[in-house]
């Protein structure tokens, strides 16, 4: 394998970078190699801002998102609407909420979605958090935005459930075809929930 004639500092980049998402062996090594090339203050700087992250960020502890506030921007804002909650997967999925701008409300970020097989429960997520908030703050409208996959829906359908002795608004995201996507190319149940999410025009 090409990577045993790498030098032991450069192949130990390499394998750490391959550890980041969506990047293999072949990505990392050119990143690696790029970072090699690179001007040393550059490089140092990029190592100094990856050490700077577990040091200046942490969980928001009103909707655990990463932020270098407590509470962090949104929740602290006093223009979002504190009756309306959109529960996400993840911080990720928060910015590209953030990113639509249509939302003006709070968030609560679960860190994750219910997984046996990964050996991710109720207790790993932040439910009992979620449900505490309701009453603490009034919360009117729970909008649960988890992705459409199996694992998404599951985490859904179980919030909904836990949910269901409160009196609290309980709402799905509609999920349904990407703009700019041909029909004859959507899976039947992107259809399905197009169909159920359809709205007068």
């Amino acid at each position: 394998m090409a990577s045993n004639i790498l030098p032991p500092a450069l192949k130990r980049v390499v394998e750490n970078l391959s550890k980041l998402p969506g990047i293999g062996e072949k990505t990392a090594t050119r990143l690696a190699l790029f970072i090699l090339r690179s001007p040393e203050d550059q490089a140092k700087e990029l190592a100094d801002s990856i050490l700077n992250l577990h040091k200046s960020i942490r969980l928001c502890s009103i909707c655990f998102t990463f932020s270098d506030q407590d509470p962090c921007p949104i929740c602290s804002n006093p223009k979002r609407n504190k009756e309306i909650v959109c529960v996400v997967e993840d911080p990720g999925d928060l910015l590209a909420m953030e990113k639509a701008g249509e939302f003006k409300g709070r968030y609560h970020v679960l860190h994750g979605v219910l997984s046996p097989r990964d050996g991710i429960g109720p207790d790993e997520l932040r439910l009992s958090q979620l449900k505490n908030r309701i009453e603490k703050e009034k919360i009117k409208e729970i909008i649960i935005a988890t992705s459409p996959t199996v694992a998404g829906e599951a985490t859904a359908a179980y919030i909904s459930k836990i949910l269901s002795d409160t009196d609290v608004k309980i709402t799905r995201i509609a999920c349904g075809i990407p703009m700019g996507m041909d029909i004859k190319y959507a899976d039947p149940v992107t259809l399905k929930r197009a169909l159920e999410a359809r709205r007068p025009l």
